[in-house]
């Protein structure tokens, strides 16, 4: 009797002295705060320094689960967590139903009870991705196509929608201002992407929760927030940074960012600089791409002063598209109250001059068209003031209010090859803009509403200068030169009504009114516009969704939604080259786009290893803006810079629909091996007289697959992304798909196998290393004036202290 009540009583006793426990990230090594431990009749939860006490859990025949959301969940008896020392490691699920998005509804919420698609990209994943910029982290989600035009850029596609048609938000503010255009967009990459706690992608129609512009859906970033001391300290100081360098655009880049907290105050401090150099495109080529992208003369300047053609000695690197970017960001937060905070954000985004490599490819007769052609730095700069309550007792649970101000530089400078005459148009907008949102629960229903106000005012400044003898003289600007201002104002009411535990039940409406003024009262360099534009809008926009859980992991969401999109500034009032031979006029008589959208989704979870995932969506596109062929003055082409060229305007194309459907694929094979996939299709066509033209900036078929292996400090990746045909009949003829930059048949389909494995030296030292594009193949994205990398070794070095 003695001998078995021994090891009894010495297993009692060590486990009254070794009563915690660490639960980390099996890979990162990461403490993991907020995981779930129960046994039978209790539970507990891991601090911020990811322990937990077990002195109320722990028996001898005790089983205790450990369940974080986003993380396969694992059981052990006493005696195994005896042997592991109370270590316990969990490894990240491939798919988490669990997870919370806010994008949707502006307020956290279950991501399985929203019936739109999202995509999330959690701040784990974007360290483990190591883009260069946020542009590069959405291509390889393999959820969103990007067209480039430079290296400098980046512009997202959602659902055969893009540029002003895609809604950017960062930290609950509109980017989207009054200039934004319909062709092709860089603004994304002003977001640096080592300060982002997560991205949330919002596919559809959203004007019910944003207004203006989220006709394709919605981008949404948040940065991270600064972090308090906790309870047991009176102040605390962290950190991290990294350095990274990768081949294919000779990338050399920094980042540093700071974190001291005190028990109710905080700040965070980043800084991040890259360095690029000019970018190589992949050596080995299918011969369906002819001479495409081989860049054999660039432009240069003599000592003479004279443009000359320089034989490039590596007709696979694309010369010039090197930059430099600068991005910082400073927020405070100040929380008197576990109910209250106050959050003060500064993020500032510049960069060098950004070659437009594009324009600096075309040829006129027998030599380049352009002797210089670049974008001025693209300066952003936000001033936001955030203030958060909760009160539960009163008309809200949650009440939010942003009030902020956005400065936006950005400009353009061209020169025609042996023209000594250089260009120069400088855009500077000002936006304010101030919201306000709350959430109430009540019994089954989870109100939500709020109120909008956004001012936007545009100035426009052109000269040239000579560039020999330093002489000035005016030249057209891109908008008026007196100025021009949009503004508006909405008002918003959602409901979530849980029906029952398996039906749960989704309405909205929003009223948006929208105003432009512009002024053309100049008229030296275009006497044919109007004395000025004003226009007035007013829209309503709705949704009503539904979501039904019937059991065994099946789930099955419809939606309804509509959207708008009130013409802007540079929709209304610009006169510039779109692509060569082309000049768009303005169009007075232009009015707001609107979209009606109907998707379904259906997935099924098999015992949390298995997801599938199946969405389709019809969208019906009514006076659609779109460039086609118009008349100025009865003719259809106007001598502009010097070049006679087609006229062309934005106008209400009248009726156009989409369709299409995504399927997602995530399976945890193991414990430690997962595999991942997705594809995407879309079609898009505009019904006039004749029949049906297609639809500017649809994708083709692309998607992405992989297979993910999670080892104790090593995490592993092979995947492959895919593209498919964009054939020349599919191309719309506004050239805003950029067929100059394709092949005579089009865009050809391609593939890139892509490895990249992340190793975990210490709980504070992390290298990375990819290699992309193995086989070095040749590629172009659809709609794209550049090649894509070839083969590109990536490395990372991370720290944390």
């Amino acid at each position: 009797m003695i001998k078995l009540l021994l090891p009894l009583l010495l297993l009692v006793c060590h486990l009254s002295m070794a009563q915690r426990v660490t639960v980390r990230d099996r890979t990162t090594l990461e403490p993991l705060p907020g995981v779930t431990i129960s046994s039978e009749n209790s539970s507990a939860q891991t601090d911020a320094s990811g322990q937990a006490e077990l002195r109320a859990l722990l028996s001898p025949k005790a089983k205790l689960r450990f369940h974080y959301i986003g993380y396969q969940s694992k059981s052990f008896t006493a005696a195994q967590l005896q042997q592991q020392q109370y270590e316990v490691s969990l490894t990240q699920q491939s798919h988490g139903l669990q997870e919370v998005v806010v994008s949707a509804g502006k307020f956290a919420q279950e991501r399985n009870f929203v019936p739109q698609q999202v995509a999330l990209i959690s701040q784990r994943e974007l360290e483990f991705m190591s883009q260069p910029t946020t542009a590069e982290v959405l291509q390889q989600t393999g959820k969103v196509l990007v067209q480039k035009s430079q290296m400098g850029g980046g512009s997202p596609i959602l659902r055969g929608f893009e540029a002003n048609k895609v809604l950017l938000v960062v930290d609950g503010v509109r980017m989207n201002n009054a200039i934004y255009r319909g062709g092709h967009l860089q603004n994304v990459i002003t977001l640096d992407n080592s300060m982002l706690e997560r991205a949330e992608v919002i596919f559809g129609p959203s004007s019910v929760i944003y207004g203006s512009d989220a006709l394709g859906g919605v981008l949404h970033f948040h940065t991270l927030q600064p972090q308090l001391a906790p309870d047991t300290l009176a102040r605390s100081i962290s950190g991290s940074a990294f350095t990274r360098y990768a081949s294919a655009p000779n990338e050399k880049t920094g980042h540093v960012q700071l974190n001291y907290g005190r028990q109710k105050w905080a700040s965070l401090t980043s800084i991040t600089v890259s360095d690029f150099g000019n970018l190589r495109q992949g050596r080995y080529r299918s011969s369906t791409y002819g001479d495409l992208g081989i860049r054999n003369f660039y432009a240069a300047r003599t000592a003479a002063g004279r443009d000359t053609m320089l034989l490039n000695p590596e007709p696979h690197v694309q010369r010039p598209t090197g930059y430099t970017q600068y991005d910082l960001l400073q927020k405070i937060r100040f929380q008197p109250t576990s109910s209250l905070s106050h959050t003060l954000n500064l993020q500032l985004s510049t960069s060098t001059d950004v070659p437009r490599y594009d324009r600096l490819t075309e040829f006129s007769s027998d030599r380049l068209k352009y002797g210089a052609w670049y974008y001025g730095p693209q300066e952003r700069l936000l001033a936001a003031y955030t203030l958060e309550q909760k009160a539960p007792a009163s008309l809200y649970d949650e009440a939010r209010a942003i009030a902020a101000v956005q400065r936006l530089e950005e400009s353009r400078h061209n020169r025609r090859f042996g023209n000594n005459w250089l260009s120069h148009q400088t855009e500077q907008v000002w936006v304010y803009s101030l919201n306000a949102d709350f959430s109430k629960k009540l019994r089954t229903h989870r109100l939500q509403y709020g109120l909008e106000a956004n001012y936007n005012s545009v100035q426009s400044e052109a000269d040239e200068q000579n560039i020999m003898s330093s002489e000035r003289r005016l030249q057209s600007t891109r908008y008026p030169d007196e100025g021009s201002s949009m503004h508006s104002a909405a008002g918003y009411l959602t409901n979530t009504w849980d029906v029952r535990p398996w039906l749960v039940l989704s309405q909205g409406i929003r009223y948006s009114y929208v105003g432009l003024d512009a002024r053309f009262e100049d008229k030296t360099f275009f006497p044919f516009l109007e004395d000025k534009v004003q226009q007035r809008h007013h829209a309503l926009s709705g949704n009503l969704g539904a979501v039904v859980l019937p059991g065994n992991g099946w789930r099955f969401a419809a939606l309804a939604s509509t959207g708008f999109r009130a013409p802007n500034i540079d929709d209304l009032s610009k006169v510039f080259d779109s692509s060569p031979g082309n000049v768009i006029v303005p169009n007075p008589g232009l009015g707001p786009e609107y979209t009606y959208n109907f998707e379904v989704s259906a997935s099924k979870s098999i015992a949390e290893r298995l997801h599938l995932e199946v969405v389709g969506y019809r969208t019906w596109y009514r006076d659609a803006i779109t460039v086609q062929n118009f008349s100025l003055n009865g003719q259809d082409s106007i001598l502009y810079n010097g070049e006679q060229s087609r006229v062309t305007a934005n106008v209400n194309a009248g009726k156009a629909y989409l369709y299409g459907y995504s399927a997602n694929l995530q399976a945890d094979l193991t414990n430690y091996l997962s595999l991942s996939s997705s594809l995407n299709y879309t079609y898009g066509r505009i019904k006039n007289e004749t029949g049906e033209i297609p639809l500017d900036h649809v994708p083709p078929l692309f998607g992405r697959s992989s297979i993910n292996l999670q080892l104790k400090r090593l995490r592993g990746e092979f995947f492959v992304l895919y593209h498919g045909v964009k054939a020349l009949e599919d191309y719309s003829p506004s050239g805003e798909d950029n067929l100059q930059y394709a092949t005579p048949q089009g865009m050809p389909a391609w593939h890139t196998l892509n490895l990249r494995a992340a190793y975990q030296i210490t709980p504070n030292l992390q290298f990375q290393a990819a290699l992309e594009n193995i086989s070095d193949r040749y590629y172009r994205v659809f709609a794209s004036g550049i090649s894509a990398p070839g083969r590109n070794v990536v490395l990372t070095l991370r720290g944390e202290f």
